[in-house]
């Protein structure tokens, strides 16, 4: 295992970030995963081998603490997966200050927050950066008219991950902006069209793919490209 290829996944106590964590542990990763409770990492605990470290993605000071821990090590992936769905139903009529300032804050300033500490982190030449987006980011598709909170949250982090990219120094860099599919969890409910399995499988697939391709992409599972 001295070899190992290195990941890093932001929110892996549940969902895509727990089944991230899984594709990568049968891949033959090392993995570190955040947690916002490291006392109550649930299904993640299951995992062998996996550090797992604290953060509160919203609270500048977990971020920095997280960084100082992680001084020294290179990931060949970051992956920041965590968000929210917002508030239901998505009334802009009702919507409150705090209810809309939490949704943009966790879904949109705070990924891009993580980023700026952790890019040092993504190893030269074949270092992947990807955050989770959404085809409803595509302002292109007029589908999740329902949740158009949430829709226009991620293409807000579409919009901040470019800027991101555009002042990076890195010019080796390769950052994915990536939409799982809907996918079975809590957020994607028992309706949707793919299972965990089959969206992290694709996803890391692509990950794979990807290393060593300097510059931003917007690609879904499959590895297909999509319409910002």
């Amino acid at each position: 295992m001295a070899d190992s290829k290195t990941a890093l996944i932001i929110g892996a106590s549940r969902g895509l970030g727990l089944g991230l964590v899984n594709r990568l542990y049968e891949d033959g990763w090392k993995v570190t995963a955040t947690v916002r409770n490291p006392q109550e990492p649930g299904a993640l605990a299951d995992v062998p081998g996996v550090r797992i470290e604290q953060l509160e993605m919203n609270d500048p000071a977990q971020l920095d603490t997280l960084a100082k821990r992680l001084t020294g090590q290179l990931f060949d992936l970051v992956f920041i997966n965590a968000g929210v769905m917002g508030p239901l139903p998505q009334d802009v009529e009702s919507v409150t200050h705090q209810e809309i300032g939490d949704l943009f804050m966790t879904n949109v300033v705070a990924p891009i927050r993580v980023a700026r500490r952790l890019v040092e982190h993504v190893r030269e030449q074949t270092g992947v950066l990807a955050f989770m987006s959404s085809i409803l980011g595509s302002v292109a598709v007029p589908d999740g008219g329902e949740i158009c909170l949430y829709k226009a949250s991620k293409a807000a982090l579409n919009s901040m991950i470019n800027s991101f990219v555009a002042a990076q120094p890195r010019h080796d860099l390769c950052v994915l902006a990536m939409h799982p599919g809907w996918v079975k969890t809590d957020m994607g409910g028992e309706n949707a069209e793919i299972d965990v399995l089959t969206s992290t499988r694709g996803m890391l697939e692509q990950i794979k793919a990807q290393s060593g391709t300097a510059g931003l992409r917007f690609i879904n599972y499959k590895g297909e490209p999509l319409v910002w």
